[in-house]
């Protein structure tokens, strides 16, 4: 029953499903992502809090990248195992995968939480909180409330992409936006009102976290495709291994990007000590929360591309599965144009409207130095996010191809040898300047290495010319 209510798949027009799966995943990821860039707007909009509080987000920030890099690699495996089985009609074993899937969460998300409230000072410091005492305040006190959620956070963003898999991309969608309009809700509540400070961004996050976990809990007892029995939820090591393969792209394109990120703020605070402006007290956090707001905008953007992509994970695995090669060409050449577009709108924003971004994150609660420093590295940091936007379609759309190991090995590449490699080495030669050049220069170079796995996959797939491409071309 199960594959037969899912073959839709291998005959609808590509076009057509890419909008029925991409739409609400790019607003999942957009409102996901909104959960920390809603609490850095509120924060660096009170005045007191301003600029220290945007360092310590930016400190805790890579802190949560590491629960979701988690979550995705369970949530983003099993949603590729899922649909792989669905196309080779083994809906048994896609039962077992979700199965799975949900143990594996709630252990992880338990276990990460306890790390963290265990570790929190030299994590926290590990990141780049000592930049100054009250960023390290602030850090640690946002930082213990966050490390609460975790569970929840991570239960929600592991069960988006499985629900996606079982064909309901809508309630995927509905169930992160309300936890997320919830936070928006509360933030300037606690913020504000009450003056909770940190504590007040922490806490109204992690009750909208615990509403997006409550309604996936609910939609796991009422699946359509897929639905687990009691004996599915044992684990079992065979069907672990291969999800958590199929997910390895997934945890290491955001846990190597944790270790870039760490790497980059550690940079930005031994360098900004050596700068005659950010060298002052009053000014070392400037740089810090600077490139945190830079790296929000990228979040934002990095969501969409991310969200089309990962839209495709049941499409591109269903059709490879059922062996529909053409049909999988097709939705690859559609999704890397849409990418390239979306690149392309981003970097016109991020060099033309520089001042503008600036001014939603408090700008004008802050100095000149504050200003022109941000104007200087949205310029840099983002000018070529166009290749950044291809990069990463192509590390999803790989994995959804099954090509775990290509896939893994471009996204090693991108963010541990050349994102960590030129945040430490750039910098050497050019101070803070050189953390700035480190992401553009990375994303030019991994384009280099992605166009020759675009063009392999090209070939692998066949030739453009076949009558399944002709008959679903739109």
């Amino acid at each position: 029953m199960e594959s037969n209510t899912n073959q839709f798949l291998g005959t609808e027009q590509v076009g057509v499903l890419m909008k029925k799966y991409a739409v609400p995943c790019i607003i999942s990821l957009l409102v996901g992502a909104l959960y920390n860039i809603v609490d850095q707007i509120f924060i660096a909009n009170a005045d007191y809090l301003g600029s220290y509080g945007n360092a310590a987000n930016t400190v805790v920030f890579p802190l949560t990248v590491i629960a979701l890099a988690i979550a995705v690699m369970i949530g983003d495996g099993c949603c590729a195992f899922v649909s792989l089985s669905l196309g080779r009609k083994e809906s048994n074993r896609a039962k077992k995968s979700v199965g799975n899937a949900v143990i594996m969460t709630v252990a992880g998300g338990v276990l990460l939480c306890a790390v963290y409230l265990l570790l929190a000072k030299p994590i926290i410091t590990m990141f780049g909180g000592m930049v100054n005492e009250e960023t390290f305040r602030y850090s640690r006190e946002y930082f213990f409330y966050i490390s609460l959620g975790i569970p929840f956070y991570m239960f929600g963003q592991a069960m988006n992409p499985v629900i996606r898999a079982d064909g309901s991309p809508k309630f995927a969608m509905a169930s992160t936006l309300a936890g997320a309009f919830l936070n928006m809700i509360l933030d300037p509540v606690f913020i504000f009102v009450f003056r909770w400070g940190m504590m007040g961004a922490a806490v109204a996050t992690v009750i909208g976290q615990i509403v997006t976990a409550a309604l996936a809990v609910w939609y796991l007892t009422h699946m359509k495709l897929v639905r687990p029995e009691k004996s599915d939820l044992r684990f079992d090591r065979q069907i672990a291994g291969k999800t958590l393969a199929l997910g390895l792209t997934s945890l290491l394109s955001q846990i190597s990007l944790v270790a870039a990120m760490a790497a980059i703020n550690n940079m930005i605070r031994k360098y900004g000590a050596l700068d005659p402006v950010f060298g002052q007290e009053q000014y070392a956090q400037i740089p810090m929360a600077v490139v945190g707001i830079v790296m929000k905008f990228f979040q934002i953007v990095i969501s969409i591309v991310v969200g089309m992509a990962a839209g495709c994970i049941p499409i591109a695995g269903y059709n490879m599965g059922a062996g529909l090669k053409s049909r999988v060409r097709e939705l690859f050449t559609k999704l890397l144009a849409a990418e390239a577009l979306v690149g392309t709108a981003a970097l016109f924003v991020v060099e033309c409207l520089p001042k503008q971004l600036i001014t939603i994150f408090g700008a004008a609660n802050e100095s000149v130095y504050y200003t022109e420093f941000a104007e200087k590295a949205f310029r840099i940091y983002l000018c070529m996010i166009i290749f950044a936007c291809v990069n990463k379609a192509c590390f999803i759309f790989l994995q959804a191809m099954g090509k775990a190991a290509a896939s893994t090995m471009l996204s090693m590449v991108r963010e541990i040898l050349f994102g960590v490699g030129f945040a430490l080495l750039l910098p050497l030669r050019w101070g803070l300047d050189g953390v700035l050049y480190s992401m553009p220069v990375s994303d030019a170079l991994t384009f280099v290495i992605a166009a020759v796995l675009i063009w392999q996959t090209y070939r692998e797939l066949g030739d453009a010319r076949t009558h399944s491409e002709k008959r679903y071309c739109i």
